[in-house]
């Protein structure tokens, strides 16, 4: 574990770290607070800033982890030599290498789009560290797949493209990096002012230099992570701690956001004019 604080954009009161994930790569952790450990993950196409408002309240009471996922910001990014690169197993096990490293052993877990991705992933495959989940604005792998259907899955086209085999996408993309990106922040955003300049551009330039890194995370969830969905789902497998579902409600309607039963949990995720507790608590 590595002091590292040579970043344009941080958290205001929170140190950063060089921290061992797995198979030794290094993640950028933003670290604040004390009291209970809770873990913050981003979603796409931003960095650990977006979780900056919520992990300042929470350092509060709490001991706040906020790591830029394997791929993403100032995270190393390795190259995607085989599916379990970017497998959501394998960056879950990041989430609990960092927060080992950190000296928990136990702690709460928020992941938001991406981030959601792997937490419920760590829920699933660490059931005695996590001590609590929420998932924000996502489907788990499978019934996100489900889900799509016809011309509503338009509104998931870049899961399409960045599903293909290596090279296409990553060269598109790259050719028109800050274009690609800031669409998602434009039309994701309730508010158009939510996004300040200066951390947008923070984003944009996160995203410009991880095309490959960022790729290769999507293009697992088209792969191995179906797999281990699939084996998740046939072995009967279920999220057993506390876990609270939540779900934007004026994001752009689509089958995304339309709330259904989850398989893993039974519980719905609730979309609404405002942001609900689904109160799913999976005995």
């Amino acid at each position: 574990m590595k002091e590292d604080t040579s970043h344009d954009a941080d958290h205001p009161g929170f140190d950063y770290q060089r921290v061992a994930g797995a198979d030794g790569v290094e993640l950028n952790v933003a670290v604040g607070g004390s009291g209970s450990p809770i873990a913050l993950l981003h979603g796409f196409p931003e960095t650990h800033l977006m979780w900056r408002h919520v992990a300042e309240d929470l350092a509060a009471d709490h001991t706040v982890i906020c790591p830029d996922l394997r791929g993403y910001g100032d995270s190393d990014k390795p190259a995607e030599t085989g599916p379990d690169v970017y497998s959501k197993r394998t960056m879950a096990e990041d989430a609990v290498a960092v927060a080992r490293a950190l000296g928990h052993e136990q702690f709460a877990l928020v992941g938001h789009d991406r981030g959601a991705l792997v937490a419920f992933r760590a829920g699933l495959d660490h059931p005695d560290t996590i001590t609590h989940l929420a998932c924000l604005d996502v489907l788990p792998t499978l019934d996100m797949w489900e889900a799509l259907h016809g011309v509503q899955a338009a509104v998931g086209f870049h899961l399409y493209l960045m599903a293909q085999p290596s090279g296409l996408p990553e060269q598109m993309i790259q050719n028109s990096s800050d274009a690609f990106f800031s669409y998602f922040l434009d039309v994701w955003a309730n508010d158009p002012q939510a996004v300040p300049p200066a951390v947008r551009q923070v984003y944009l330039d996160a995203c410009r230099n991880a095309v490959p890194s960022i790729v290769a995370d999507y293009r697992a969830s088209a792969g191995i992570d179906i797999d281990h969905d699939r084996a998740d789902r046939a072995a009967g497998r279920k999220i057993t701690m506390p876990l609270s579902v939540l779900q934007g409600g004026r994001r752009r309607p689509s089958r995304l956001t339309t709330p259904m039963p989850c398989s893993r949990c039974g519980c719905r995720a609730a979309a609404g004019r405002r942001r609900r507790r689904a109160g799913c608590r999976r005995r």
